[in-house]
Formats: structure tokens, sequence, C-alpha cells
């Protein structure tokens, strides 16, 4: 597997290692030699010295292992890596070459903090004065002081991240919600999720019957990989079975239909709750709305109901490219096991030499075509839609779709304030939807292309007709559980 950028293939070096030694029972006989391996020097390749990038790999092999990272918040499944959080400007705003040293000096009088002063060089900006206001940047003629914050901090759609006494990055769970948007904005990949992979794999070594399902984002992350090669792929990584959490999406737009059907006829406001980051922005930023939220259960919880009904005893694992799913299960206690990315996957598939998209096998498909594109923006919206009109719901119903936090955000603004006239909010905290989530592999652009050539392969059962003849999923329980 090679990534487009270099801290994610470090990533994936490191749970690739790990994933090897679990599977080959080595653990903890040679985790200590992953650093080594991976930087074996003497010249550093990345950072400051061999040092410090041995010491990063080890804070990725700890959050590899499921181990707690160092600052982190109980039970969060993000955290900040301190040997790699330091390569960003300390000093947000900072004078350039640009500067003109001219009469005006609208910068020294716009700030309201004496932080900027004129020197025989040009304007210069007091670091221990400033607070990052802007508005000596604002007043500038000659567009001379830069703005760099830091990629966390202007990926943040909560402002969750703050800077500790050492000024290195910092995650306030009180107002995070899991979306990832830090990790994948950050440069330095300091920013990381914990992860299940050596557990996952001592329940499958253990003999127990675990069983794989995957989001509907899947297909396109892996090559031209289809349903088929992938089910198979996961069976010889030792799990029972694989299911497509696209069954699971047909659920939850038959039942979200049921439920918009009331909301309409009662004149109230209705959002979805299929992605866990929208969900949780809700709760901690727009407390008031949570009646508002759907009381249908996502697609992996869906699925996982399905199965567990069939099989009571059995471990289930969730595979998407979404770190908030890790949250959610923390949420809902008749919910998947656990919950690993794409990322995790890629390295399963690369500790065991397992090339899917080599496989030789018939294709497979559990959900719809709907279903299936539940995994892009306005793909809830589309099934909703769908499943209300081979129901015979004549209504009209109005929907606004958001891709991505801040236009989710804005949206959740308007609805706060009572001005919202649309009947449904479809809420996706990654731009474009889940198909761009930060655990995915491959570039939303290149997915896409692989996606559409394994779409069109796809068959055109319809929602309903799927739930009541082929898989029989109309009477799971549709609630979330706390």
């Amino acid at each position: 597997m090679k990534y487009d950028n270099d801290a994610k293939q470090l990533k994936y070096r490191v749970l690739s290692s790990v994933a090897r030694l679990s599977y080959d029972n080595q653990l903890s006989e040679h985790l200590g030699d992953i650093p080594y391996e991976i930087i074996p020097g003497p010249q550093p390749a990345f950072r400051c010295c061999i040092y410090r990038e041995r010491e990063i790999i080890r804070e990725r092999v700890s959050a590899a292992c499921g181990e707690d990272l160092p600052r982190q918040g109980d039970k969060a499944v993000m955290g900040v890596l301190p040997a790699a959080c330091e390569g960003c400007p300390i000093n947000r705003f900072n004078v350039t070459d640009n500067c003109q040293k001219c009469l005006a000096k609208k910068c020294v009088a716009a700030c309201p903090f004496g932080a900027v002063s004129v020197t025989g060089r040009g304007a210069y900006i007091d670091p221990a004065k400033c607070k990052e206001c802007g508005r000596c940047a604002a007043a500038c003629p000659y567009n001379a002081i830069s703005d760099t914050m830091r990629p966390c901090l202007r990926s943040c759609p909560v402002n969750a991240i703050t800077m500790d006494e050492n000024r290195l990055a910092a995650i306030d769970y009180s107002r995070c919600i899991s979306c990832g948007a830090c990790m994948a904005g950050c440069p330095f990949g300091a920013i990381t999720d914990r992860s299940s992979l050596v557990s996952v794999i001592q329940e499958i070594q253990s003999g127990k019957r675990v069983y794989a399902v995957f989001a509907p984002a899947i297909e396109g992350h892996f090559g031209t990989a289809n349903v088929g090669q992938l089910k198979e792929g996961l069976r010889r990584l030792g799990f029972a079975d694989a299911v497509e959490v696209s069954l699971g999406a047909d659920a939850t737009a038959y039942h979200e239909a049921q439920e918009l059907k009331e909301v309409v006829e009662e004149g109230k406001k209705m959002t979805t709750s299929c992605c866990p980051a929208f969900v949780d922005m809700i709760e901690k930023h727009f407390p008031k709305l949570e009646p508002n939220i759907s009381h249908t259960a996502s697609p992996m919880t869906m699925t996982v109901r399905y199965l567990k009904e069939k099989e009571p005893d059995i471990k289930v694992v969730f595979f998407g490219p979404c770190v908030a799913k890790k949250l959610e299960i923390q949420k809902a206690k008749d919910t998947a096991d656990f919950v690993m990315t794409f990322e995790e996957l890629a390295a399963m598939f690369s500790a065991k030499e397992i090339e899917v998209e080599t496989i030789e096998v018939e294709n497979a498909q559990d959900g719809s075509l709907k279903g299936k594109n539940f995994a892009v923006s306005g793909g809830v919206t589309a099934a909703v839609e769908a499943a209300l009109a081979e129901d015979g719901f004549d209504k009209a119903v109005s929907c606004v779709k958001c891709s991505g936090a801040k236009e989710c955000k804005k949206q959740l603004m308007v609805m706060n304030a009572g001005r919202m006239q649309e009947d449904l909010i479809e809420g996706m905290a990654c731009e474009g939807g889940c198909v761009a989530g930060p655990g995915g592999i491959e570039p939303v652009q290149k997915l896409m292309k692989n996606r559409q050539k394994l779409l069109a392969a796809a068959d055109k059962r319809g929602i309903k007709e799927n739930l009541e003849q082929i898989h029989d999923l109309t009477h799971i329980p549709m609630e979330q559980r706390a």
C-alpha cells in the first residue's frame, strides 16, 4: 500500500508491523524493535534527529496497541502525539518582507494589546503580547502580515483544539466531536486515533466467531476490489464471515422514512442520525435540538442487530473510514464490539499478504444501490425519499443536505434559531460524505472513479424489496439505545 503522503505512510507501516507481530504471536517479544526497523538511521529522514523520529514511532506503536495516549481524555478515541507536535509555527501572525515601514502604521493602531511596534527593519509583533485577534493583518495595506494558523486549529469545526503550557496541541474533549478533521489536517501526523487492532486479532485467534461488517464507503478505497473480493479477503484474515453495511443502511432508510412521515404530519423538524460526529455536534453544541435527532439507529447498529439476532454470542467488528464510529460504540450498547478504520484493515491485509483485487471470486451484494450511496453526501436523503416513494407517501418533503461539519454547524444554527424551513437536515461531518472520512485510504477524486465503476455493476433492487424479501429486516428494532 502506497499513500500519497509520508505521515499516513508511517502510520500504515506501524499498523502493519503491529498486525504482523500480533498474527505471529510475537508482539510482546518484538514490540520494541519496530522503531528501529522503521527508522534504521543513522541519518534522520523527517525530523531533527533519529531519536525524535523513533520516539514518534514508539508513540504510534502505543496507539496501534490500543494504549492511552498522553493527556487523552477518558474514553477518548483520539489524542496528540507529543513528540510529533512541534513542527508548526508557534506564532500565528508574522511580519513578512512585504512590510514597507509605512508612515501610517495601521498595524500598530489596529492592535488593542500593544503587541505591534515598528523597528528599523519594519513592523514587529511581540508574541508575549499577541492575542492572535488578526486585526493587524486585516489593517495592513500591503498584506505584509501572514496568518500561519496551525492546520489542526484551522480544520476543527468546533474549536476543540487548544494549546497547552508548552504551546503543543491539546484536545478539549468537552467540545470535540471526534470527526477526525484535525487528524486529517495535521501535516505531521501528530494527532491520531487509538486502535483496536491487537484486540481484534486476539479475538480471532481465540477461536471465537468474529464477524466483519464494512461501511458502504469501502467501494473505491481498495482499488477496484468489489464486495465479493473484500468479503473473501476478510475471511482470509480469520473472520467467520463478512456483511456489507449497506444492508443496514436500507433498514435505516426504511425506518427513518416512517419516522419522517410522522414528523411531517405533525409539522416538526428532524435531523438524520447516521453520522456520529454530527449527532455529537448536536448533543454538545446544540443541546436544545436533541429531541429533533432521528431515533433511528445507524446502519452499523442495524446490521449488527441483524447478525446478533441470528447468532447472539458472536463478536462483530465494523470497518469504515470514520473515527467517530469508535465513539458511537461507547454510547450504544447493542452495536458493534469493535470499530476499525480502512487504514487498519489495509494493515491487516498487508500483514497477511492479501491482495484483495487479485482474489478470484464472484461479486456479492447485501444492500440496495441507495443503501450503498449512504456513503456520499445527499445519499441518506435520496434513500429516505426512495423509501417514502416505495411506501406510497405522496406528501412533499423538503431536505437540506450538509456536506462537512462547517455546513452542518451553520444549518444547526439556523434550526436552533427556529428559522429552518425544511423538514429534514442530512448531516455529514466529512465534506463529500463518509467516503472522505479521515480513516480512508485513497484520495477522494481517485476513489470516486473506482467507485463509479464498481457501483455500475450493482443490481437495482429496491430498499423495501431487499428488507422484506431478501433479508427480512423490517422487524429489527429501529431505536438508538444509550
